[in-house]
This record gives structure tokens, C-alpha cells and sequence, in this order.
């Protein structure tokens, strides 16, 4: 299996077809029996394996790759539920949200929307640049998350760590502003 994975590192594209035909069926049972949708599991799934080739330079060799794999597959599986559990908050929030963007454009609101606008321009500047750039290519350019990997040359979870500190210090900003 050792000489598999160091194909894989190298970048062989055969030993990538038969690491995923090994494992794949295996995770895809276990993904199925914990997601709503077959095509959630798929998704999911893919995921796995991508996240997998992405940070085989870091399993230790000690480790077992199935235990590993379903170990990502738990993780995308936690994050599957509770970005639903966050789309479901917002979706019931939305005719709020909707009540309150309708309000705020009337003219007796103008003062607050710019005592907002400053206070979270001054938080943003108080971050460092690397936060900043991480904030504008995410939420202003919309860039998915794994583009921003590939576009800051880090691991995916790397790029997720680095994403959520960088709002963390902006709440703390915006709290202090």
C-alpha cells in the first residue's frame, strides 16, 4: 500500500484510479447510510477522495488508510448536517431579513447604514493583510473554498482554518470598533 501512496504523491494518475476504485465503495456504503440523498452521498464522497489526495504527504505511515478515510467521511458528514442546520436558520429568517432590508432603505436610516459601514471598515482594517485578502477573495469575489487552496497554495482544511480565524478576528474587530 506504501508504494501506492507514493505513486499517488507523485502523481501518478493510474495509482489515483486504483486507490479510488479500492476505497471508493466502501466509503459510498457508509456515506449512504448517513446522508438523506444518494446523490448527497456521491457529492460527499468525492470530496473525501479530494481531500484525501490533497493531504496524503501528511499520513503518518503507521496509520490505516480505511480508518483514515472514514474518518474524513465523518468529517464531511458533521459539516454536511450542520451547514444544513445553518441553511435551515437562515431560510426560516428570510421574510425578518426582508422585513428589516426594506426598513433600512427608508431615509431616517441612512445615518445608522453609515455609522454601520464605517464601523465595519474600521474593523476590516484592523485586521492583517492576510485576513483581509482571505475576507475579499471569499465573500467579495466569491470564491469557493477550494479555489482559495489552490490560489493561497494550502490544504483545504488549511484554507477553512485560516477562513474561520479571519472572521473570528473580524467579530472581535467589529465588537471593539
Amino acid at each position: 500500500m506504501a508504494d501506492i501512496l507514493k505513486r499517488i504523491i507523485d502523481g501518478d494518475a493510474k495509482a489515483t484510479r486504483d486507490f479510488y476504485l479500492q476505497f471508493s465503495p466502501k466509503i459510498l456504503s457508509y456515506l449512504k447510510r448517513r446522508l438523506p440523498r444518494e446523490e448527497d452521498a456521491q457529492e460527499i464522497m468525492q470530496d473525501v477522495f479530494l481531500e484525501a489526495i490533497d493531504s496524503l504527504f501528511y499520513l503518518q505511515k503507521h496509520t490505516s488508510i480505511q480508518s483514515w478515510l472514514y474518518s474524513i467521511a465523518h468529517n464531511k458528514v458533521v459539516d454536511y448536517y450542520r451547514k444544513r442546520k445553518i441553511k435551515s436558520i437562515v431560510l426560516s429568517a428570510i421574510p425578518v431579513l426582508q422585513i428589516a432590508a426594506q426598513e433600512i432603505h427608508q431615509p431616517e436610516f441612512q445615518f445608522e447604514k453609515d455609522k454601520i459601514r464605517d464601523k465595519i471598515e474600521k474593523a476590516f482594517s484592523a485586521l492583517s493583510s492576510r485576513y483581509q485578502e482571505i475576507l475579499v477573495l471569499r465573500y467579495e469575489k466569491e470564491i469557493p473554498v477550494k479555489e482559495l487552496a489552490i490560489t493561497l497554495n494550502l490544504s483545504f482544511k488549511a484554507t477553512e482554518s485560516l477562513l474561520f480565524r479571519a472572521r473570528q478576528d473580524f467579530k472581535k474587530a467589529y465588537e471593539r470598533a
